[in-house]
């Protein structure tokens, strides 16, 4: 090995670095010089130094081994609970349910047959979704998030302090500086270490900041749980890692500047040394990240100009951190290439799903999709968009989602919308793309400006429906109609545009030739107008076919119409300065929920309807539980976070893993919802 240079040992001064000096290698640190050849003290703190550095990187390689070992695990019993397929056995007959099993208004479950440990497993998971759904005690602080959320972040964070102040020699030792008066000393201390190790933790966390924020999400790959629902981690490892730097440069300033003499002698020398400077830009663009990362900077600036300046910033950060200190950059460089990993993956999808024979050119090329356009007018809550096309592709998973960008507005912005078809291929290998997408601000402001002009002139001229390209990248997230079994009773509750993501696995469900009779189906949603089921007109009425069969339940709930009182304008202005759109969640988290917080609480009724107000999700959840005859529940839902949170409140209320245990597994419920509006 080339022993390095006087320069890049300048860091360590305390050291004497000559010509005939050996060397010692310590990984991610500079060379020790051996034997020590400073006064006692000085060889003291050294050793403490070095040692406490190398427990360090062996604690960070324990850190990063806890996860892969546990994304191993949760990878391979994944894997090993795919392969044991589905199989349900159905306890009760149409007969039985039609026939007497009604005791007072209520279903009485009878217990069905299954293995203990089975049993088990389940009663487990439903006590654990009873304490830890919910986001009561933590949404002050952490907002629209599980209380298993926090749990695995306090875990992270009690993880890494235990490594952040084990392994270190706590002590003083006062030692002479070199051409100065007795009475001049150093006072070194264990404040020196402890920070070195507090940064090492810092840049250690960075590429699991990096793998938590990815679209192309490899954790999504090896645990099937949506790259969506790690932005929670993602954000708070963000907050963590800038809490460390802080501390780090804190403990340094203290060190150069107070403890070490003569002042300002040393400072001065120490602070314009290169990887102090380097230091001090990194720490300034980590502020800047986690400043525009805030929902206030968000608001006020736009989610397109957040993407790109955070994108920017971490770049530029990353670089800055490797010239502060580049013999850490193990941790900085699989950063970089899980990043660029990510960003190209996103590129050979679109490549993928864009390129290829053209009929209309006699040719093999890129084209963009044609999405014939519909328009609803909406001043109050925002226009409604409709694109469908038709697109060569294979056929997406229920529940999933693409980004899609609209180039008539702008190619370097695209949005997530889920599909509010049903994902099947027809004989020509082409599936057809419905989406339904409200226009509040931005990009999408923009699209309903162009789908408005474009629809106007072609009835003025009586042209053919007009068109706008889209380019698609996906799908993105998981097939939410897993783990479905005939046995599974599904309540779907959704707000405004959310009925895209419930739509496709009501078909998906009612289409199935092995549908269980027995089996329990209801579709709540909520809209703020009578005529916003026009969106959706063709699937609903589709849904009402096949649902006839099937017993499916569906009620509508109008929240705003025109004759609400007068002062829901003045909270409709107020509502409006909400400029994120969705197609893909529901409406957007500010307008929704306070539109629909206006209008009174429906509760649940037992049979098909329309009616005004808003629902009392509490009253609908409970009710469907109740009237459960056999098998576990799924709640699927879309909407503001408002809604969400209600839905986990209740849903955990309702999980009981004593009566699962005895075998009532209509009390075994869980809920699957779009999480990607929440913060």
């Amino acid at each position: 090995m080339t022993p390095p240079s006087q320069s890049q040992l300048s860091a360590r001064m305390i050291q004497n670095f000559t010509d005939q000096s050996n060397l010692e290698w310590h990984w991610g640190y500079a060379y020790r010089v051996v034997p020590c050849q400073s006064d006692p003290g000085s060889c003291a703190y050294l050793d403490v130094v070095y040692s406490a550095h190398d427990r360090g990187m062996l604690y960070t390689g324990i850190f990063w081994a806890t996860i892969l070992g546990i994304l191993l695990v949760w990878g391979v019993l994944r894997r090993l609970g795919a392969s044991g397929g589905n199989v349900s056995r159905y306890e009760m007959s149409l007969e039985e349910e039609r026939g007497g099993l009604l005791t007072g208004g209520e279903v009485v479950t009878k217990p069905r047959s299954v293995g203990r440990f089975t049993r088990a497993t389940r009663a487990v998971g439903a006590t654990g979704r009873r304490y830890l759904l919910s986001s009561r005690g933590v949404k002050s602080v952490f907002g629209q998030v599980t209380r298993l959320q926090v749990l695995i972040l306090m875990v992270l964070i009690g993880y890494l302090t235990i490594w952040t102040f084990v392994g270190i020699v706590y002590g003083k030792w006062i030692t002479p500086v070199k051409g100065q008066p007795e009475h001049v000393h150093n006072t070194r201390t264990s404040l020196g270490p402890w920070a070195d190790r507090i940064g090492v933790l810092a840049y250690a966390l960075t590429p699991l900041s990096i793998l938590l924020a990815s679209r192309e999400s490899i954790l999504s790959l090896i645990t099937g749980v949506p790259y969506t629902s790690f932005m929670f981690l993602h954000r708070w490892t963000g907050h963590i890692i800038l809490v460390q730097s802080i501390l780090h440069t804190i403990g340094w300033v203290i060190v150069e500047a107070r403890l070490y003499r003569p002042h300002p002698d040393v400072w001065n020398a120490f602070i314009v040394q290169p990887y102090a400077r380097w230091g001090v830009v990194a720490l300034v663009l980590l502020v800047l990240l986690w400043v525009g990362a805030l929902q206030w900077t968000i608001r006020r600036t736009g989610y397109e100009f957040f993407r790109k300046a955070h994108y920017i910033l971490a770049m530029v950060y990353i670089g800055a951190v490797i010239g502060h200190w580049k013999n850490l950059q193990c941790f900085l460089v699989p950063g970089l290439v899980l990043w660029f990993v990510d960003r190209g993956a996103r590129l050979v999808r679109t490549a993928l799903l864009h390129y290829g024979y053209i009929p209309s050119q006699g040719r093999v090329g890129f084209a963009a999709a044609q999405a014939e356009m519909k328009f609803w007018r909406d001043e109050r809550h925002g226009d409604v968009v409709r694109l469908d096309f038709e697109h060569p592709q294979r056929a997406w998973k229920v529940g999933q989602h693409f980004f899609l960008c609209f180039t008539e507005g702008s190619i370097w912005q695209s949005h997530p919308f889920t599909p509010l078809s049903w994902p099947v291929e027809d004989g020509k290998g082409t599936v057809t793309h419905s989406y339904i997408l409200r226009a509040k601000g931005g990009e999408t402001k923009k699209l309903a400006k162009i789908v408005q002009d474009k629809l106007a002139g072609a009835l003025s001229e009586k042209a053919a429906t007009p068109t706008t390209p889209v380019i698609l990248q996906g799908p993105y997230g998981e097939s939410i109609a897993e783990g479905v079994t005939p046995d599974v009773n599904v309540l779907c509750v959704c707000g405004g545009t959310g009925i895209t993501y419930v739509l496709p696995l009501l078909i998906d469900l009612l289409r199935d030739r092995n549908m269980n009779p027995g089996r329990k189906v209801e579709l709540v949603w909520a809209i703020k107008r009578s005529e916003d089921i026009e969106w959706v007109e063709p699937e609903m009425e589709e849904l009402r076919r096949l649902g006839a069969v099937h017993g499916l339940i569906i009620r509508i709930f109008v929240t705003d119409d025109d004759d609400d009182d007068d002062d829901d304008d003045d909270d409709d202005d107020a509502a409006k300065g909400a400029s994120s759109a969705t197609g893909c969640c529901g409406e957007s988290s500010q307008e929704d929920d306070g539109s629909i917080k206006r209008a009174p609480r429906i509760s649940a009724q037992r049979a098909s309807s329309t009616a005004r107000g808003r629902p009392d999700v509490t009253a609908v959840v409970k009710d469907f539980v109740q009237g459960v005859a056999q098998g576990s529940t799924r709640v699927f839902a879309s909407g503001p976070p408002g809604m969400i949170g209600e839905l986990r409140s209740v849903v955990a209320e309702v999980n009981s893993g004593s009566k699962v245990w005895r075998g009532e597994d209509r009390f075994d419920v869980r809920l699957v919802c779009d999480d990607r509006l929440e913060w």
